[in-house]
């Protein structure tokens, strides 16, 4: 499957951090572009705290199902959040979150569509009271959890052993607050979803700023050519032999 990440979606298109200066209707017109060249890949995408109060989210569903998001992961934070692995996030009452993911549930259309209800309480009030809401929010009808950012081999254990038959999302975030097991490890433990949000951007932010680095010095990218695709591979890996057959179907001239 495809992850559509929040804290990317704000970097690539705000160039600036992931602390709820998006709005829904920039991520969910994101996810449809996404969705558009997926295909039948199944879309997961972030939809932060729902974006308000359970009549928000009952839209927040609506919309990102119309975008053909095969399902979403909603968090209790306060609005604005902030990226789970950052400092000073705050969160709201339990109570107020289980409406919401009820009006989740009652909002989608389509039974298919995967609900995965996340929790950023263990670093406003603890792991114990993390599991408390991961175990509330399941009740409330969740498909899946996502207790954001254990600290521990020790805490991801016990989570696998508080939900034994719940599906569960491991959060693969470098330099996070998690360790960076192995997948091996990770599918040893017993979850079900393994999401890699920042990977590629991190990956190319290095790579861009070592070519910045190179332009700053008076060279030209030759000198960085043999880190980067060729005009022709990057045109292969973005479609263009696809639109060229089209060209030759429908008489366009190439």
């Amino acid at each position: 499957l495809v992850y559509m990440t929040g804290f990317g979606t704000a970097a690539s298109v705000l160039g600036q951090p992931d602390v709820g200066l998006l709005t829904m209707s920039e991520m969910v017109s994101r996810a449809s572009a996404l969705s558009a060249v997926t295909g039948d890949t199944p879309l997961i995408a972030d939809a932060d705290t729902g974006y308000g109060n359970p009549i928000n989210v009952r839209r927040t569903v609506r919309e990102y199902e119309h975008a053909g998001v095969a399902g979403i992961h909603i968090e209790d934070q306060v609005w604005p959040k902030k990226c789970g692995h950052m400092e000073g996030k705050q969160v709201i009452p339990m109570e107020e979150m289980v409406q919401k993911i009820r009006s989740a549930v009652d909002a989608r259309q389509d039974p298919d569509f995967v609900l995965i209800a996340r929790t950023d309480a263990g670093a406003v009030h603890g792991f114990q009271e993390a599991l408390r809401r991961g175990q509330a929010y399941r009740d409330a009808g969740a498909d899946m959890l996502f207790i954001e950012a254990p600290r521990s081999l020790e805490e991801l254990q016990t989570i696998k052993a508080t939900f034994p038959n719940v599906p569960l999302l491991f959060n693969w975030a470098e330099s996070g607050k998690t360790p960076p097991l192995s997948l091996p490890e990770i599918q040893k433990l017993g979850f079900k979803l393994v999401i890699f949000p920042v990977s590629l951007l991190f990956a190319a932010t290095k790579s861009m700023l070592s070519l910045l680095d190179v332009l700053k010095q008076g060279k030209t990218p030759t000198s960085y050519a043999e880190n980067s695709v060729t005009f022709a591979q990057f045109t292969d890996e973005i479609g263009l032999p696809y639109i060229q057959q089209l060209e030759r179907l429908y008489g366009i001239p190439q």
